[in-house]
């Protein structure tokens, strides 16, 4: 059965009670807000939906929200966020290691903050945590294969803050830390991933909707996942039981897009093979 492909979504998105939205892709693309999908959102908001964003983005929601605004992002758009690095922290203090080797952007320490841990050398390390690649412009995940082997060959665990394999910035696509992670798995190494397609993401998130909806429990039939990616928003709405609205315009718009249109042909070649179909389709949101 083919999927639906829409120009519009507000019809659908009123079906729903809770919208978990993908950011990066969705909401922006990377450098700037993608004001038709905000507007879509802020409307649904001012119908009595809730929002929540869902990033697999590695820095806790707080660092999050600063760059969303950085972006033009309205905070009218949302009404809740969580992250990967939100749930980065919750492994980090549920493993109880005390020293840490990190794999990512300076930024991106906020995972630690408060946390007691302390960030050492790799021959000291007790636990590996990735957030992105060093500097994802100029490096490959290749090229960090003998440090994984290193770490693997003394069984260290490694937390992954961002499972996406690669992530679009404007035109260029770059990989993310889910592309060291699935390399220290083929070496035999243990991985604890936080965030999309897993679990524990989206508890956090029914959570935050619950929190915004006044406490009030939502049920699964009545959440909508919106995203680009399938093998984390697609997969995670098939976990949790969610339906989902994929956005082709996205990570996948390569192989999905043609002249600026959904091309049903690719879409089928993505998607057709998919135990659960999303409800629809659609370029972008709007």
């Amino acid at each position: 059965m083919s999927v639906p492909v829409l120009k519009r979504a507000g019809d659908l998105l009123a079906r729903y009670d809770v919208l978990i939205s993908d950011v990066w892709g969705v909401v922006h693309d990377g450098l700037w807000a993608l004001e038709p999908a905000c507007d879509a959102l802020m409307a649904y908001r001012e119908r009595g939906g809730t929002v929540v964003l869902l990033s697999n983005a590695p820095g806790p929601s707080q660092q999050v929200a600063g760059l969303l605004d950085a972006k033009r992002v309205p905070r009218e758009a949302w009404d809740r966020l969580v992250t990967s690095g939100d749930v980065t922290r919750a492994l980090i203090a549920q493993s109880h290691q005390k020293r840490a080797f990190h794999i990512g952007w300076q930024s991106d320490r906020a995972v630690f903050d408060g946390l007691d841990v302390t960030l050492v050398d790799e021959d000291k390390a007790d636990i590996v945590v990735a957030t992105e690649l060093n500097d994802y412009r100029t490096e490959t995940p290749e090229q960090y294969r003998p440090l994984l082997e290193r770490f693997a060959r003394r069984g260290l665990p490694f937390i992954c803050g961002n499972p996406d394999l690669v992530v679009h910035v404007g035109e260029d696509l770059l990989p993310c830390a889910g592309a060291l992670a699935t390399i220290y798995e083929e070496l035999g190494g243990s991985v604890a991933w936080a965030g999309k397609p897993y679990r524990p993401a989206y508890d956090l998130a029914l959570a935050a909707a619950a929190d915004a909806r006044g406490g009030r429990s939502v049920e699964p039939g009545k959440v909508l996942v919106i995203g680009d990616a399938v093998r984390t928003d697609l997969a995670g709405a098939r976990l949790m039981g969610f339906d989902s609205l994929f956005i082709a315009g996205g990570i996948h718009r390569d192989e999905t897009m043609r002249g600026g249109e959904v091309d049903a042909a690719g879409l089928a070649r993505v998607l057709d093979r998919l135990p659960v179909q999303p409800i629809a389709a659609m370029g972008a949101l709007a």
